[in-house]
């Protein structure tokens, strides 16, 4: 008989959940969140990526939200900028059938509406999620090539190896890490060529090494894919995102959008800093969230008569 207290140790009884709890016999263990935990990220997860909707990205920073506005006439201060970013969260509330999601610059925190409700109510009176974007901008690493996924001459090929390798990496520190899988989207490139290549591909071959590159490195527990526009017109954008949601592959994650300027140099253009455009920037808007959703389910219509609707 072993000696009090020096029993061997079996697993729970009750409430055991994978990953949760026991060390067990091994003598590496790990322990994720706790299960409530778990299931609210997981809601909040499987919330933004809804079929039909996706992320709309408004956290540029001071400085280039500054270039967006000197592209039409207006002085980079932060009363435009609040006033901008009123008129995007104060758009009609039918904008929640596409926009699930709005990640915000620290400074949209704090500021209010012109009734005094602040602009992170006016998201949440409409049911999207806000978030907050919490790096402080990007700099090369040592011995890199600063951020070149859109510049260059590579061609599509070279573009999905590179997404590969570096996808690959990020999904080997999650694990080593233990981060809940469940609990997380990735917001990541489209497989494009470089702005610069002489070859000239299809929204099916974007479409095509897109997935293929996610099926080769992303696991099947993670929700979902929200894609970043990278450059790409608005038209582009919704295409290509059509393209990857047609493409005949497998696709185990939700593979939908997560757009700053493909979702706004239209409503910037509408609205010029007046007023009296108020409305027809939000239509804007509405329009394009409207034709990326769409594109989110692979819709067949054109791309183009969406935006007309």
């Amino acid at each position: 008989m072993a000696p009090k207290g020096k029993g061997k140790k079996g697993p729970p009884e009750s409430g055991w959940k994978p990953g949760f709890g026991t060390k067990a016999t091994m003598s590496t263990y790990f322990q994720y969140p706790t299960p409530e935990l778990q299931e609210e990220l997981r809601k909040i997860a499987q919330a933004i990526v809804a079929p039909g909707k996706g992320i709309l990205a408004a956290d540029e920073s001071t400085g280039t939200m500054g270039k967006r506005l000197q592209d039409i006439g207006v002085e980079n201060t932060e009363e435009n900028r609040r006033k901008y970013r009123q008129l995007l969260f104060s758009t009609d509330p039918a904008i929640s059938e596409n926009i699930s999601g709005v990640i915000l610059f620290h400074e949209t925190l704090y500021q209010k509406a012109d009734d005094g409700t602040p602009l992170v109510g006016l998201l949440e009176k409409r049911g999207i999620i806000p978030g907050i974007k919490v790096d402080k901008g990007v700099v090369p690493l040592f011995g890199s090539e600063d951020e070149c996924t859109t510049q260059g001459e590579h061609d599509l090929d070279r573009a999905q190896k590179v997404t590969e390798v570096v996808l690959a990496a990020v999904y080997k520190a999650l694990s080593d890490h233990h981060v809940y899988l469940e609990g997380t989207l990735l917001k990541p490139n489209m497989v494009t060529a470089g702005q610069a290549c002489k070859k000239t591909y299809t929204p099916m071959d974007i479409g095509r090494a897109t997935v293929t590159a996610l099926l080769r490195t992303v696991p099947a527990a993670v929700p979902g894919v929200t894609f970043l526009s990278g450059g790409q017109s608005e038209e582009e954008a919704s295409v290509n995102l059509n393209a990857i949601n047609t493409v005949d592959l497998k696709r185990p994650w939700a593979l939908t959008f997560s757009y700053g300027r493909a979702l706004q140099a239209s409503v910037l253009r509408a609205w010029a800093g007046k007023t009296e455009n108020v409305l027809p920037g939000q239509q804007e808007l509405l329009k394009r969230a409207k034709a990326n959703g769409q594109a989110s389910q692979a819709s067949t219509s054109p791309i183009s008569d969406r935006c007309e609707r």
